[in-house]
């Protein structure tokens, strides 16, 4: 499947040699894409590549990646606040200036968050905006309290579109016309079980190296 991109077998947090720039699956369990290169650190999925994403530095070079997917992954990775920063800041460092990265994760008000044990992070839109370097400026000046971790770690993502997708039985009401797009938003601020999943579009903001 990546013959064309890969000439190594795979490694566990090695360095392989690929066919440079790369597109990353991250975490992919049984989710393989093809023109990816699939990564995970359980060998029973048959990743292109075993990598424990908690394992810092990541076997790819400075700049080196232009897109990279990570569907119900991040919510279950950096427990401690420091690792999970540390993670941050390795996306930032391997990829390319202006790459996208794709984050699948469930609502934290839904029981696909609240009954996996295995989850350590509810990741929200304002999570994600925390490493936005002109929102961190607004802040600052607005007197917010909200942490400039994007001044503060020297990297700037910038959310550039949200996806809500609703649970099946509020995606059959408003399909129905029972409620409307604004009352699903209301009852999702303080009901369980509306969204079940969010869907970031996160790009990278960082100058070209000459």
């Amino acid at each position: 499947m990546l013959k064309d991109l890969l000439s190594s077998a795979p490694h566990s947090n090695a360095a392989p040699a690929y066919a440079y720039p790369l597109k990353l699956n991250l975490g992919c369990g049984y989710k393989k894409q093809d023109g990816y290169v699939n990564a995970d650190k359980y060998p029973d999925s048959q990743p292109d590549l075993l990598l424990d994403l908690e394992v810092l530095p990541w076997p790819f070079p400075d700049d080196s990646v232009t897109h990279i997917t990570m569907s119900n992954i991040l919510e279950h990775i950096g427990q401690q606040p420091a690792l999970f920063l540390g993670i941050v800041k390795e996306l930032w460092r391997i990829c390319a200036p202006q790459a996208e990265i794709t984050i699948c994760v469930p609502h934290p008000r839904h029981d696909h968050f609240l009954g996996d044990p295995t989850h350590v992070r509810a990741i929200l839109p304002e999570t994600l905006h925390a490493f936005d370097q002109v929102q961190n400026r607004q802040g600052i000046e607005a007197g917010n309290a909200n942490t400039p971790l994007g001044v503060q770690l020297g990297v700037d993502f910038h959310v550039d579109s949200v996806q809500f997708v609703l649970d099946p039985r509020w995606l059959r009401r408003f399909e129905s016309g029972e409620v409307t797009a604004e009352q699903v938003m209301e009852s999702s601020l303080k009901e369980n079980n509306v969204i079940a999943e969010f869907i970031f579009r996160w790009i990278v903001h960082k100058p070209v190296r000459g």
